[in-house]
């Protein structure tokens, strides 16, 4: 299967990772990613960090980084 190539990001990597821990958090799986480590994590588990970002978490990204952009401005 081919990989999709993936464009350039509006988020840093800090503010990424920022949003896995806390979702992990919401989930109760941080302590098990901080011993397994997140490529030891099963799949399915992942699945549902990814699916919480990719559904409501995009509005919080989105409101943070337009703050952040506008916070540069000034």
């Amino acid at each position: 299967m081919a990989r999709r190539k993936q464009g350039p990001s509006l988020l840093s990597p800090q503010i990424r990772d920022q949003f896995k821990y806390e979702v992990a958090e919401d989930l109760g799986l941080t302590d098990e990613i901080l011993t397994k480590g997140w490529a030891d994590m099963p799949s399915r588990q992942l699945g549902r960090i990814g699916g919480k970002i990719g559904g409501n978490m995009v509005k919080v990204m989105i409101r943070q980084a337009e703050e952040s952009l506008s916070s540069r401005s000034d």
